[in-house]
């Protein structure tokens, strides 16, 4: 059992927080402010420096490195803001993997390396309406026939609705109930019959776009199939990295929160001496460290354990639902320190609060991950309904 990143590792971290500290903390703060996402051109970027697809098979136009490997690169972005790190996010740790893991070779082959070359942004379409927790009470539905599929259905809080190029969408498959009867499709942007809500204004995740999405007898050929009907635990199993990587957004925000408020206490005077000096910032300052910290262990455990896999739905959810809280508690304590200046919007820390809090609901709310904990320690699933 070995603490310490490699020397590659090291280096790739360090090359990850020059490039995000150098040219992209004044992009962010755009981004920020208009509320905008990241420019293709950006993501063109990211892709040269080979950030996109870093744990992604080199067939596939991936790096073919570890979770970890990708992991440290996406904490080093979120320290800066979720919306520079997010094309980190999606294509490494999020829907493009459940392209890569599951679907045809035909699909993957034309799908993947076109997100790892920056030529293709892709989101997942999971929640509805009337569906974000008990997510199999999705209506969502795909019909397979003739060798074509036909989607109709809404899907609400995407991340990336309205803006990517295409969707892994959740949808039922058959008339199984619950998780027996869904599977999920790949949906272009521009299918005829796919159309887009207003976007969302949210409290935090400012330059992530989110919008309604609609299908209305959208036709997909029989290869944009990733998972026919019951295969909901796969894309679960795939989501379990994901779950990895909304921890790692929150503690690259709680890291970047933590580093201000330390840097702040140590200058800023009251009473004729340092903040630092008081005792009771003291305290705050070592319960910071502490949650960031077991953070970061809990989430290089989970990505370490599935070696270069995906993780287990139980260390998954520990590192996201620890994170999730941890991130919310550090932000606060953060703001708090610097008092004014941390509500301030001169300065990052309420953004940092704002975007932090998101990602406690994002991905799977704090209790689910809860449940999911307890399900993974006795070994059954517990019956919401009953």
């Amino acid at each position: 059992m070995d603490f310490q990143l490699t020397d590659d590792q090291r280096q790739l971290q360090e090359t990850a927080r020059a490039f995000a500290t150098k040219e992209m903390a004044a992009v962010a703060r755009d981004l920020e402010e208009k509320d905008e996402p990241l420019s293709r051109d950006h993501v063109k970027r990211y892709a040269e420096m080979g950030f996109l697809g870093i744990n992604v098979a080199k067939e596939l136009g991936g790096l073919g490195l570890g979770n970890i490997e990708a992991l440290l690169v996406l904490e080093e972005f979120a320290k800066v803001s979720p919306a520079v790190a997010f094309p980190i996010f999606e294509s490494s740790v999020g829907p493009v993997r459940a392209v890569e893991h599951f679907a045809g070779a035909g699909l993957a082959k034309r799908i993947v390396p076109q997100v790892c070359a920056g030529d293709m942004i892709v989101a997942v379409a999971m929640s509805e309406p009337d569906a974000g927790s008990a997510l199999t009470d999705l209506k969502t539905r795909a019909e397979l026939k003739g060798g074509a599929i036909t989607l109709n259905g809404q899907k609400r809080w995407c991340s990336g609705g309205g803006h990517a190029d295409g969707y892994v969408v959740y949808a039922r498959m058959s008339d199984e109930p619950g998780a027996k009867g869904i599977g999920a499709v790949f949906v272009e942007k521009d299918r005829p019959g796919l159309s887009f809500g207003a976007p969302e204004r949210l409290m935090g995740f400012r330059g992530i776009p989110s919008a309604d999405i609609f299908f209305d007898n959208v036709e997909l050929p029989a290869e944009n199939l990733i998972v026919p009907a019951g295969g909901f635990k796969r894309l679960m199993e795939a989501f379990d990295l994901e779950r990895c990587g909304n921890a790692t957004m929150c503690l690259g925000i709680a890291q970047a929160a933590f580093e201000t408020a330390l840097a702040y206490v140590q200058e800023r005077k009251q009473f004729g001496k340092p903040l630092v000096d008081f005792q009771a910032v003291q305290l705050k300052l070592a319960e910071m460290a502490m949650g960031v910290e077991s953070s970061r262990l809990l989430i290089w455990r989970a990505a370490q354990n599935a070696a270069d896999g995906l993780p287990s739905i139980l260390d998954s959810s520990l590192a996201k639902c620890f994170a999730n809280e941890m991130v919310r508690g550090v932000t606060g304590d953060a703001l708090q320190v610097m008092g004014a200046y941390g509500y301030s919007k001169e300065f990052p820390i309420e953004q940092r609060l704002r975007d932090g809090w998101g990602w406690g609901i994002a991905g799977g709310a704090i209790d689910i991950q809860k449940i999911n904990i307890a399900s993974a320690l006795v070994g059954r699933r517990f019956d919401q309904r009953g």
